[in-house]
């Protein structure tokens, strides 16, 4: 009963999404065996080129060689970011037919670089977070040993949760690995486990901050637009002020986040300017619309109205992602090359990041997107839950909106955590909603069951193309009508229970939430575990 076709889309059936690499030919290469294998050797000549890159920038200096390896590992670490991380930007875009999957890794492969080399920092701190004391390593080559360990195990973990298609935090991951690594050289009490704490709450709040967020923006819209009877003239009224609204937004986030380690702004500033973009915003699409002069009166013409708004959605997110978690990357390499530098002179202060590896950075996250993004960008682009583009709105909004409250109130939340429960609370609410709607139907139907067929389906075309409002004055009128009837008729709780199951609709794929879920509770442990293995290993090798 999903009524795809009707004027406003009252089923909320949804738009089927073209598959991922689009139906338009743009299939991406990773997807046959051939191509898993031209990608896979199209990324070890990336880092042979890496290695030699580090090598003719360091010369002959002390332990260059080391540095090499190292680079080569945050190369590696760079392109499984870029493999799995980015999808959350440009996922929601491409499984609503906003971007094909080609144009979705072009804008996100040069936003993402962008991103990295302009506004990624002159510096971070040797330790990721402070989730060690890096005072109670005392041996620079221990510590090496660590930064090692622990970039090799986020990568090693970020691949094999690319590779079953589970978007994770690379965040997480590094963290993981750092905490484990410490621990294995000196001992839990080097870790912080204020930082770690907080970080295991986060993984409750992300998802269900984003779960929340999007639902609600996704049903202003439907009350808004898509149940109306008028849908053309709900759409000229609201979509100018939801695209405003964006504008608004990302103006706050890019000022925030995007352009934090160019320029210091704080909150009130960061605001005026996205009060800016959003008149401006608006002056703009109204402008277009009052062109336009009318789209088309159905769901399907208001969600591409959707379609260039998220393109620079997905642009912004990549930029601002690319300033921050390429951190990830080349943090422990950075700090690798400056202890290197220094004989350990400098392990507890601040590294600055030389060019060569902001670049190695960059160059990797675009390298990782373009030859093995497909996979997580499919999961959160079309898996989880069909994708229209006023979906994809919602989850773009709330993914910007949870990391900018998330920042300002000081909670540790996952950009990954926070996509992905957006998708799943879209997807729930549509659940809810179709299921709710089909009970509705059904009781219509009940109580015309004594009279004509035609009047029934006088009554259900009168009930389709009303608009909310009149749909609860019809409802209303209909249950006064049958109210004796209906409370001669005793239902028990497990008649009840039957009739909900019966209409109840799963559009979100269960096995995969629960797989996906899976991979966010295991990352830390995880990855601190093989991250403690590997120093084990270099440390016996190295002495």
């Amino acid at each position: 009963m999903a009524n795809t076709s009707s004027a406003n889309g009252t089923g909320d059936g949804g738009l089927q999404p073209p598959l991922v690499g689009g139906q338009d030919g743009s299939k991406h290469a990773g997807e046959s065996g051939l191509g898993r294998s031209i990608s896979f050797g199209i990324a070890i000549l990336f880092l042979i080129g890496v290695a030699v890159y580090a090598k003719l920038t360091l010369g002959e200096a002390a332990g260059a060689g080391f540095v090499v390896f190292a680079a080569i590992i945050g190369a590696y670490m760079a392109m499984n970011i870029g493999a799995n991380d980015v999808a959350n930007n440009v996922g929601p875009a491409v499984g609503s037919g906003a971007i094909t999957l080609l144009g979705a890794l072009a804008i996100a492969g040069v936003f993402e670089a962008m991103g990295a080399i302009i506004a990624g920092g002159e510096v971070v701190n040797t330790i990721r977070s402070g989730i060690i004391d890096p005072e109670m390593i005392a041996n620079p080559d221990t510590f090496l040993w660590v930064m090692m360990a622990a970039l090799l195990a986020a990568a090693i973990w970020i691949n094999i949760a690319t590779a079953m298609g589970a978007p994770v935090s690379t965040t997480h991951s590094i963290v993981g690995a750092v905490a484990g690594a410490g621990i294995a050289a000196a001992g839990f009490a080097i870790a912080n486990w204020d930082v770690i704490g907080r970080i295991v709450m986060s993984w409750v709040i992300s998802p269900m901050m984003g779960a929340g967020i999007a639902a609600f923006l996704l049903y202003v819209i439907k009350r808004t637009i898509t149940y109306q009877s008028d849908l053309n003239a709900a759409a000229m009224r609201w979509v100018p002020v939801l695209v405003a609204f964006m504008g608004g937004v990302f103006g706050v986030y890019m000022m925030l986040k995007g352009f934090s380690r160019i320029m210091k702004v704080d909150l009130h500033t960061a605001v005026i300017v996205g009060m800016v973009v959003a008149l401006l915003t608006y002056a703009l699409v109204k402008a277009l619309l009052t062109r336009i002069g009318e789209v088309e009166n159905s769901k399907t013409g208001v969600n591409r109205l959707f379609n260039i708004p998220l393109i620079f959605a997905a642009a912004m997110l990549s930029f601002a992602h690319g300033s921050n978690d390429v951190a990830n990357a080349i943090g422990p390499l950075a700090a690798i090359v400056e202890v290197t530098r220094t004989g350990g002179a400098e392990i507890t202060q601040a590294a600055p990041i030389p060019l060569w590896v902001m670049v190695i950075g960059a160059l990797g996250l675009a390298v990782g997107l373009w030859l093995f993004g497909a996979r997580v960008i499919r999961t959160i682009g079309s898996e989880i839950t069909e994708m229209d583009q006023m979906r994809a709105y919602c989850i773009a909004m709330s993914a910007t909106i949870t990391v900018l409250i998330a920042s300002e109130l000081g909670l540790p939340v996952s950009t990954t955590h926070v996509a992905v429960g957006a998708v799943m609370g879209v997807g729930f609410l549509r659940e809810y909603l179709k299921t709710n709607y089909d009970k509705i139907l059904a009781e219509i139907r009940e109580h015309h069951a004594d009279e004509e067929r035609e009047s029934l389906d006088r009554f259900m075309r009168a009930f389709k193309a009303a608009d909310i409002r009149e749909r609860g004055i019809m409802l209303k009128a209909l249950k006064a009508k049958n109210r004796a009837r209906t409370e001669a008729t005793v239902i028990s709780k497990r008649e009840r229970k039957r009739i909900r199951k019966l209409y109840r609709k799963e559009l979100v794929k269960r096995s995969l939430v629960i797989r996906i879920v899976a991979a966010w509770v295991i990352t830390v442990p995880s990855t601190a575990l093989i991250a403690a293995f590997l120093f084990f290993t270099i440390r016996g090798y190295m002495l």
